[in-house]
Parts: C-alpha cells; structure tokens; sequence
C-alpha cells in the first residue's frame, strides 16, 4: 500500500515499477487499458457485442466475462402499464448503481392478467411491446437479460396452462407433465419461443435473436417432471428444444433453468442433494447439461426451502457445499460455465434477520471469487430478487431494495468491483497468468480478492 509519507525517490521507483509491470502485462497477452484501467474500448456503439462462452468462461469482447446479476420476474407486467413503467427504469438505474450487469425475467406470461399469449400463438401486442421496452431499457443501463421462455410453476401460466390449452382443443391429457412429451403442446412451445426469438423491438428495431441486450435463452424456470423419476421425458424435451431454439438463434446462449438436483445418472452425487425428493423430481444435473445445444448450466440455492424454513447455520454450510460440488462438476464433467441463477433468504423465515442474509450472501460471492480467481467454471451469480421502492406487493419475502438495505447494497458493490477487475485487466488469452501484483490502488490482485 502507499503511504503518503513515502519520499519521492519511493514514488519514483513505484511509478517506475509500474511502467514495467504494464509491458509485462502486455507482452503476457493481457488486454491494453485506457487512463481509468479500463479496456481500451468501452461498451458503445457497434462495442456493445453478444456474450459468448469459451470453455468454461463466458467471454465478452475477447474478456472473461464473469457474472454479479439479479432477478427482477415481473418487469414485463410492470412495462405494460404506463403507471408503473418507471419501476422498470428505477430497478435497472439502482442495479446499475452497485454494478449488476445481467438481469434474469419472464419472457412469458400464458392465459393470465395482462398475459402476453393470450392463446396458442395470440399475443398481446402492447404486452410484446412492454417486454420490448424491458430490453430496451436494459441496454440503457448496459445490463444484459436472460429471458425464460415457459414457467414450470402456476404462476404466469406455465406448463399447467399449456395443458389447459390443450384440453381446450380436445387432446386427452391426464397430467401437467403431458406439456414435455404430447407433440401439440410442444408445437405451443416452439411456436412461442419463435415467436419471441424472432420478434423486432419496437424501440430499437432490432431482432431479440440478434440483440446483444439479450444474454441467454432459458428453456424453462425450475423445470420438473415428477411423473417420471428415470428423467427421460424432461431430457428428451430438453434435447428437443435447446435444438431448436439453436436452429432459430445460433448466437445466443442458452441455459434449461434448472435447479441442480442430481438425479438417477450419479446415484454416487444423491447425497450432495439437499434432500431424498431432490432425486425424484425428474431432473438431472449432469446429465440434462452434456445435451447439444446448451452452453451454461443453472443451480438455485433454496436452503430454507429444502431443507429448513427457520434460519440455521446448517444453511450456510449446505450452501458451499453445494456451490462447490456444482462448480467441480462443470469444470470436470460440462466444461462449461455454471450460474447460479436464483439465491436468497426470505423475511418471512423464522428467525430471519438481514444479518443473515448478508452472511449468505458474502458466502456465495465468496465460493465465486474463489473460482474465478483460478478462472474457474463458476460464471456468476443472480440474486433472487431486486426490487424498486414501492412495489412491496409484490414480494414474496425474498425482495431486495437496495436503496433500503445498506449493508446488503455495499456487498453487492464490492462483489461487481472484484468482478469488473478481472473481466477488464486480464484477455481470455492470458488463462490468468498475470499474477504478478501490481502496485497502484485500483489496480486489485487476483491473490487478495
């Protein structure tokens, strides 16, 4: 560190030394900074390019690209209303300002209030143009989106409301689970994922297939098929579609939206789930992810859903060890980025206080960094949810508003900081070999972060 009571000869060795380092740096293949240490082009214009994936890092611009993101659900019924549009900017302004910079929502919303398929393959057109505004929007914030494209749950619609659909037409369906495998329901699906893959923005007047805006696809939120425990019928859908999702969109990436749980292919991994119905459901980790076509795996974090609702420590040790097991898996197994798409802590646990989730969320940053600090297949993180002040309706006791939660909001800040130095003071090229610690304050070490 320093001091400002060094003598000039010290600075001058420093600024000397420094001069060194930054050759080093470049003859080691780093990328060039600007006067802020910044790359030497910024995000504008024609530099605004799609996120892409290169062995188990995402790659921007030549950069590794590792992920400090949220989840913000409903932006797209917010948009639909002129009354509350402005929740949408006032949540991309404040996730901006602690330095999030991929937000996670629904790209659907089926047969409900404000639905934007009203029925098989009938949109609301001002519902389409709320989500384009959501996009929009986002750039303006250089923030990234995620789109999910169907809903496991009820919520939104979902694949229950496809199934209605369904009966609706005449087709003899007996389960929810009937969405994964009748061909007329999955011809619903690909209908709207076309739909929405190649939809022009009425802002931009850019195709999403081709919007750098857009991050990644999401096959489904938290996809399960508990009518059958094999996991063939979810992996033969998931092969389906991810399949076709590439025939439409070559360029994006895409995730299934799972939530990790390993299933009848590593019976030896059974016990890494948080809970014996994690193996039930349908899913499985390992195997669903080495599917063609799809780029990233997703895990959410839920310990007060499965294995506690009253806070314990027993959460927090649950949470490493999953994380870790996760991240080995995508480094040995996927060679692919892992994010974890969705994690929090609700209010309404018993025993909840924001301490709490300060402690859980450090620990998920942490169990990060140390991966990218060896740049590691751990891609990044979503916090399950941000929130804009006055949208407490809404909250499903998991709500963060960053503008209320101090604390919270300056682990978030740190956390993106750590992030952007290693996305812009080291190229892909360099596999992370510029270890060498560098002398100037803003300039933060791979070894101390």
């Amino acid at each position: 560190m320093v001091t400002h009571n060094q003598s000039f000869s010290s600075k001058f060795l420093i600024l000397a030394a420094s001069f060194v380092l930054v050759l080093f740096i470049k003859n080691a293949n780093c990328a060039p900074f600007d006067e802020a240490g910044n790359e030497g082009e910024m995000e504008d214009g024609a530099a605004w390019t799609m996120v892409q994936k290169s062995g188990n890092q995402f790659v921007l611009n030549g950069q590794p690209f590792y992920v400090n993101g949220f989840n913000t659900y409903w932006l797209m019924v917010f948009a639909a209303d002129q009354s509350t549009r402005g929740k949408v900017t006032e949540v991309f302004q404040q996730a901006s300002a602690v330095g999030l910079s991929v937000c996670r929502t629904w790209a659907f919303n089926d047969g409900q209030w404000r639905a934007l398929q009203k029925t098989p393959g009938v949109y609301d057109e001002d519902v389409f143009k709320a989500l384009d505004f959501v996009v929009s929007e986002a750039k303006k914030f250089k923030i990234r989106m995620i789109l999910s494209l169907v809903n496991n749950w009820e919520a939104y619609g979902g694949k229950s409301q496809y199934v209605k659909w369904g009966k609706a037409a005449g087709l003899n369906l007996t389960s929810d689970d009937d969405f994964f495998s009748h061909p007329t329901l999955k011809s619903y699906y690909k209908a709207h994922v076309k739909a929405v893959l190649n939809r022009v923005n009425n802002f931009t007047n850019i195709t999403y297939k081709d919007d750098p805006t857009i991050f990644g696809w999401e096959l489904m939120n938290e996809p399960r098929c508990e009518s059958d425990p094999s996991g063939d019928k979810l992996h033969a859908w998931i092969e389906e579609m991810a399949v076709y999702v590439k025939t439409i969109d070559p360029k994006h990436l895409v995730q299934i939206g799972l939530e990790g749980f390993y299933g009848p292919s590593t019976p030896n991994k059974a016990q890494i789930n948080p809970n014996s119905y994690a193996q039930q459901v349908g899913t499985d980790f390992i195997r669903n992810h080495q599917v063609l076509g799809v780029d990233f795996a997703s895990v959410h974090i839920y310990p007060d859903s499965w294995i506690s609702q009253e806070i314990s420590d027993a959460h927090i040790g649950f949470t490493k060890t999953w994380m870790q097991a996760h991240i080995d898996d995508a480094e040995n197994y996927l060679n692919m980025p892992v994010v974890f798409s969705e994690f929090g802590v609700s209010a309404k646990d018993p025993g909840y206080n924001s301490s709490f989730r300060d402690t859980l969320i450090s620990t998920v940053y942490t169990v990060l960094l140390n991966s990218t600090k060896k740049g590691g297949a751990g891609g990044g993180s979503l916090l399950w949810q941000v929130f804009p002040e006055g949208t407490d309706y809404m909250d499903d006791g998991y709500a963060i508003v960053l503008s209320k939660a101090l604390s919270t909001s300056n682990i978030v800040s740190l956390h993106s900081k750590r992030l952007n130095t290693y996305n812009s003071h080291c190229s892909w090229k360099c596999h992370w070999g510029c270890k060498k610690k560098h002398v100037l304050d803003n300039f933060q070490l791979h070894e101390e972060l």
